[in-house]
């Protein structure tokens, strides 16, 4: 089958892992810049358009789609889904995943565990919302931010206060998070392929970093998860509607929270921490779930 990946880098390592696995199965790959894509938006046959040529003859489209163009990115991938095309992830995950105050909000309604959240628009409102989440140290994060960027501890209650009050000063959107002191810099990447984590690594922040991103210096390992662990992980992808997710678990002491829903996770990591053909699982994935047509979001926005 013929496989478009939605990916702006055909060197970088995911990108490149999921065209190999996509060989070795036999099937064709095509990478497809989004930001190089335009539409043709109609009642009667929708398509896509890629340097002058028509993009109609896929059968599965992985979204690797970066945050810095989401609207756009998901924008062509609805696109394909109009057209039929099967989504490893659909737009409308994607979307809802990437807001991180959304997502907070739909797991807290499922009742999945997660960081004592705090968020609001006001000065006037800073001395309650830090009693809320429970007072200093908090974790005070841009809703935009991604790799660990725009994420800031605050130690003490007035540190605390300068920092909230300079984002809000320049009407930057954050929220607040209880700091969970016992994860001790660590946090838990569980990837998830339809209903079940097939691989998980421990990441260990630097020496002095609060942050465990790979990309802020932090390294990872194989770990165990715990069948709650995994339970949580897989409820929280499903509750973001991700058929392929990285959720990020913080182990505290009322058990695994989750801190983000990854709808692009990267997969040198994780591939390197567990000795896993992740990229292989995903292209699996596809060949016994992908039918024409197949898009559970399908017209819902």
């Amino acid at each position: 089958m013929k496989i478009g990946i939605l990916s702006r880098n055909s060197k970088l390592y995911s990108t490149r892992r999921l065209i190999e696995a996509c060989e070795q199965r036999g099937h064709q790959a095509v990478v497809i810049d989004a930001l190089h894509c335009y539409m043709n938006i109609n009642s009667d046959q929708p398509s896509i358009h890629s340097k002058g040529e028509s993009l109609d003859d896929f059968y599965a489209i992985i979204p690797r789609i970066g945050a810095s163009v989401t609207f756009y990115g998901c924008a062509v991938l609805r696109q394909f889904e109009m057209m039929g095309v099967f989504p490893v992830n659909e737009s409308v995950a994607i979307t809802r995943s990437r807001d991180k105050l959304r997502s907070m909000q739909l797991l807290s309604r499922r009742k999945v565990g997660m960081p004592i959240t705090g968020f609001a628009s006001k000065p006037d409102d800073i001395k309650d919302l830090l009693d809320m989440v429970g007072g200093a140290p908090v974790v005070i994060k841009l809703l935009e931010g991604t790799q660990g960027i725009g994420v800031v501890l605050a130690e003490t209650r007035k540190a605390a206060e300068s920092v909230i009050e300079a984002f809000l000063g320049l009407r930057v959107n954050i929220m607040v998070q209880e700091f969970i002191k016992e994860a001790d810099g660590a946090d838990i990447r569980c990837f998830v392929i339809g209903d079940r984590v097939i691989a998980a690594m421990k990441r260990q922040g630097a020496e002095g970093e609060f942050r465990s991103n790979l990309h802020r210096g932090g390294s990872a390992s194989l770990v165990r998860i715990t069948p709650e662990e995994r339970r949580t992980a897989v409820e929280a992808a499903k509750v973001m509607g991700l058929r392929v997710a990285g959720v990020d678990l913080l182990r505290s002491n009322r058990g695994p929270l989750v801190m983000e829903v990854n709808s692009s996770p990267g997969l040198e990591g994780i591939e390197s921490a567990t000795g896993k053909d992740v990229a292989g699982m995903i292209i699996e994935y596809i060949e016994k779930n992908a039918k024409p047509q197949r898009t559970r979001t399908r017209g819902k926005g």
